[in-house]
């Protein structure tokens, strides 16, 4: 639909129809307008995959690996193929507009939502988010790059202002923004929480209207983070097209059109904020002459799987017995598998970002699927996470015979039951509260149970009762006490009850099973409701299950350890207090290595922790939070199977001490965020500081070893010759760097066969001398001059 036609559609349009397209009609769509044949528009998250109007696990979607790990591919071939799936996904699904890719910077290893960011430095980013959103906008879903801008840290997220110099701020926070609106168009944007520079950026004109939309000509539709738009006319005058979510916002209820009435916000600044909806709603297809599409889910497994391998880093990997400890033979007799991540494993960060998957693939699952003739071999170790396991679906029988799983009643004001349904086991959630007249919720199973001591744990804000057989074993009031001030507070660190319960025969029923009723009256049943129930067999013993880990690591062929962090050490809503692995896993860690010397340790986090023992193990293996089909892809590069194709694209500190910008940088003081570093982020610091990092930006192994034989600049382009001087094909990422300062000015992957050289051309920013090498520590070749 031509510009004009769009245009046409806007003046059919009273000044109310106008306004109440700007606002939405729930917390996922926004309302329809049929006399200009305009369906509602679906906006979904997010950034791991694309979850629907639902947050419901029975209505599944695709996980992928988090940004993080796609940005450690150096691959815009693997980001526009991330970015179609996604595309595809959001057909299927129904949704029009996909509000990823999130393009924040890793400012400080210590902000929370990392793992939700693609690097640290700003021309990765744009490159990497440039062809999610093309990809994602190929199947005619609208892609958002978010948040804008400088939404860096999770410490007082909803309010603090970045006080940010225009050298920075234009280098390295607006720069992604600049250059993906340049390549690739996106058809909408997502404006932050925070300010910049004393002024929020729902109502920032300065950075909307005068550099969005007017110095790079962007003719998207700008949305306001969710809940974000706190005022009528300075959020209408400073740029803001779309006030989420509905029904009510800062410009619903007719008021906006009464400014308008009023003049306080001139007619053609609603009427631009109109045609930018119209022109997305045509993009997208929201018109009644359009269908939806899309393909089945599952034929995006292999997709899924593949980017997963592409994305792990090989930190390390030392000689054992005259070869790399890494590929393991496939014809290995026992294989040690311990830590907690390898059967609770990390796929997804905490927050908004949140998807229920079809399924997750486990590191043991993985392991022993691809060694099916070996002895593969798990024991816990250390536990590290905070709440409770969650009990698994299969051993929580429906009361009602419907299968397995959690029976939900909906209860009314009397306790009367106004509807149920079954429902898995995991932490259950209702985004925008309990269903209309619900004020209660009973939750029932009957659990598969031995005899002995259990220790039991609800999870939630408000008022629990708890039966198991009959009889009651809690009744209290569960609140937060850790103060975080989040709309998805409950969410994000519930508030956990534990209970002891010794069961007796007269317990159990012939199954060999006890009836558990939870009856949970939240705090408020209006807003965001989320509730879980955890168990754990009998009293844990730190010390014997570390003495039965040991046992089987000294008893087998190679040992691999999976540790990590988990959803609530990193999370949206919450920066990170620490850089070690939670619990004991270092110690974990250190004491397999001293009984088997060929240990592999497995780290599963998304955002840069600590490893005081990297130097005491032969290999480290990054792996990010990993997908749905985790352990499958971390079988295949395990074993060889496929290369680690993975380079870090964020510094990882050897040292607290070391970190560029540490506590407290991203903590506010008295309202502001002060970034005082200016443009010294990540490696930049690093090096002005002459720091050596534990990783470099940009460092990973691969399975094969390479030469650079020859570099020449031409202009906008560096032409590199490269030989892999292994035994085996390889993929390597070539990587340019302005020299001095250091800054990345491009890269590209080459492949070759073993002992085979290889041409790559990479575009480069123009100017001064270029460096050639693996990483920004290992900079192998300087560019001669073209002449």
């Amino acid at each position: 639909m031509d510009e004009a036609k769009l245009l046409s559609l806007v003046s059919e349009l009273t000044a109310a129809e106008k306004a109440r397209l700007l606002t939405g009609a729930d917390l996922w769509t926004l309302h329809p307008m049929p006399k200009i044949g305009l369906r509602a528009l679906v906006l979904s998250d997010g950034p791991n995959g694309v979850r629907g109007t639902a947050w419901d696990e029975r209505d599944t979607s695709l996980l992928f690996p988090v940004a993080s790990a796609l940005a450690a591919t150096w691959d815009r071939a693997a980001a526009r193929t991330a970015g179609e799936v996604f595309g595809d996904e959001a057909r299927r699904r129904g949704v029009h507009v996909v509000l990823a890719p999130t393009i924040n910077v890793h400012r400080s290893p210590f902000g929370g939502r990392n793992f939700e960011n693609f690097s640290e430095d700003p021309l990765l980013i744009a490159e990497i988010g440039a062809e999610v959103v093309a990809g994602i906008q190929s199947r005619g879903v609208a892609a958002t790059p978010k948040h804008y801008v400088a939404n860096d840290s999770e410490t007082e997220r909803l309010s603090y202002d970045a006080v940010v110099d225009e050298q920075a701020l234009r280098e390295i926070y607006l720069k992604p923004f600049e250059r993906i609106v340049a390549k690739a168009s996106p058809w909408a944007m997502m404006a932050a929480y925070n300010s910049v520079n004393g002024r929020t950026m729902t109502e920032n004109s300065a950075l909307v209207n005068d550099v969005l939309k007017g110095e790079w000509a962007w003719d998207g539709m700008l949305v306001s983070d969710w809940f974000a738009t706190r005022s009528l006319e300075a959020a209408a005058l400073g740029g803001l097209d779309l006030a989420m979510p509905g029904p009510k916002s800062a410009w619903s209820d007719g008021k906006l059109a009464e400014a308008v009435a009023r003049r306080k916000v001139p007619e053609e600044v609603l009427d631009d904020k109109v045609l930018r909806v119209l022109r997305l709603a045509d993009r997208v297809g929201a018109f009644e002459d359009s269908e939806p599409g899309g393909g089945p889910s599952g034929e995006a497994r292999p997709v899924i799987r593949r980017l997963a391998t592409q994305g792990f880093v090989l930190l390390r990997n030392e000689i054992v017995d005259d070869a790399p400890l890494l590929p393991i033979d496939p014809k290995v007799a026992k294989v040690a598998m311990i830590g907690e991540n390898a059967t609770i494993p990390v796929v997804q960060g905490g927050g908004s970002s949140h998807v229920s998957p079809p399924h997750v693939v486990t590191p043991l699952d993985g392991l022993r699927a691809a060694l099916p003739d070996a002895d593969v071999v798990y024991q816990r170790g250390v536990r590290h996470r905070r709440l409770l396991d969650v009990i698994p679906r299969a051993e929580v029988a429906d009361p009602a015979g419907e299968g397995t799983g959690i029976r939900v009643e909906y209860l009314g004001n009397k306790g009367e039951v106004l509807d149920s349904e079954l429902r898995g086991t995991e932490r259950l959630m209702w985004l925008g509260g309990l269903p209309s007249g619900a004020k209660e919720l009973r939750l029932q199973g009957k659990l598969q149970l031995d005899l002995g001591e259990h220790v039991f744990g609800v999870n939630g804000t408000g008022r629990f009762r708890v039966e198991l057989s009959g009889r009651e074993v809690l009744a209290a009031g569960v609140v937060r006490t850790n103060g975080i001030d989040d709309p998805l507070g409950g969410m994000l660190e519930p508030p956990e009850q534990r209970f002891n319960v010794v069961l007796v025969e007269s317990d159990l029923d012939a199954d060999g099973r006890a009836a558990m009723t939870v009856e949970f009256t939240p705090q408020r049943p209006d807003a965001l409701v989320a509730v879980g129930i955890g168990h754990r067999a009998q009293e844990w013993d730190d010390a014997s299950e570390l003495a039965a880990a040991l046992a089987i690591a000294r008893d087998s062929d190679v040992a691999v350890v999976v540790v990590g962090t988990n959803d609530e050490v990193e999370t949206e809503g919450r920066d990170r207090v620490s850089l070690d692995l939670p619990g004991a896993q270092n110690e974990l860690v250190r004491k397999v290595a001293a009984v088997n010397p060929s240990t592999v340790v497995v780290v599963n986090a998304g955002s840069p922790v600590l490893m005081p023992w990297a130097s005491d193990v032969r290999a480290v293996l990054w792996t990010w939070f990993g997908s749905q089909e985790y352990g499958d892809a971390l079988a295949d590069v395990l074993l060889g199977r496929a290369e680690p194709g993975g380079r870090l694209p964020t510094t990882f500190p050897a040292e607290l001490g070391d970190v560029p910008v540490p506590l407290p940088g991203v903590q506010p003081v008295d309202g502001e965020l002060h970034y005082t570093e200016g443009t010294l982020v990540g490696y930049r610091a690093y090096q002005d500081r002459g720091v050596n990092p534990a990783f470099h930006f940009g460092h990973g192994l691969g399975y094969t070893t390479w030469e650079y034989l020859a570099a020449v600049a031409e202009g906008e382009v560096v032409r590199v010759k490269l030989r892999n001087t292994g035994d085996r094909a390889g993929r390597e990422v070539v990587q340019v760097y302005a020299a001095e300062p250091l800054r990345l000015a491009g890269f590209t992957v080459a492949e070759a066969e073993a002992g085979a050289e290889v041409s790559v051309v990479v575009d480069v920013e123009p100017g001064g001398e270029f460096a050639v090498g693996r990483s920004a520590g290992d900079l192998r070749i300087r560019a001669a001059k073209s002449p």
